[in-house]
């Protein structure tokens, strides 16, 4: 029996919701071990940066959980940052722990999590979102780029560190001549 293309159907995919859930909350510890993990086989450990559930809760900050159904299967959130010392400015929002399953990935849920990521810290009145990767990571990378993220002097825990790279993008109006992404020009 020939099979037409007609007859040919995706396997049918629950669609996906993003939620807002508390840092603590047990799909989001447990996606932050799988992040772990992953940054553990790239760079031979995890990420350092101190964080604490009360840096995502609004105001401050957010974090997301996409589902399909009922499974977890990228999350993402934002925090404020404003220390100066550390290399951040008045405005900054810092995206924190972007990640996505292995077996959902290149179906955009990234650029979902990123975009709604970007709207809440906007209207939460942040003016630029920043973000920190690595080298490693090349199709985190070519994510931020090609969402409008560009290179800017180094902030936070990694500043000093070779395969750091840091990315800006302004997220509302920019006042007078200011320079919004931290470039320096």
């Amino acid at each position: 029996m020939e099979i037409r293309p007609a007859e040919i159907r995706p396997a049918e995919v629950p669609p996906v919701e993003i939620r807002p859930v508390p840092y603590d909350h047990p799909d989001a510890v447990r996606l932050d071990a799988l992040v772990q993990q992953e940054y553990a086989r790239r760079y031979g450990d995890g990420d350092m940066t101190p964080l604490d559930p009360a840096m995502f809760t609004p105001p401050h900050g957010t974090y997301l959980i996409a589902y399909e159904g009922t499974r977890p299967v990228a999350t993402g959130g934002w925090r404020v940052q404003e220390d100066a010392d550390k290399g951040y400015a008045t405005g900054d929002a810092e995206i924190k722990r972007m990640f996505v399953v292995p077996e959902a990935r290149g179906r955009g849920l990234a650029r979902r999590i990123l975009a709604a990521l970007e709207a809440d810290a906007r209207a939460a009145g942040r003016s630029r979102m920043v973000l920190e990767t690595g080298i490693k990571q090349p199709e985190a990378l070519e994510l931020y780029a090609s969402s409008g993220y560009v290179h800017v002097k180094k902030f936070g825990l990694y500043r000093t560190y070779e395969d750091s790279r840091c990315m800006a993008k302004p997220l509302g109006p920019v006042d007078g001549g200011a320079d919004p992404l931290g470039t320096g020009g």
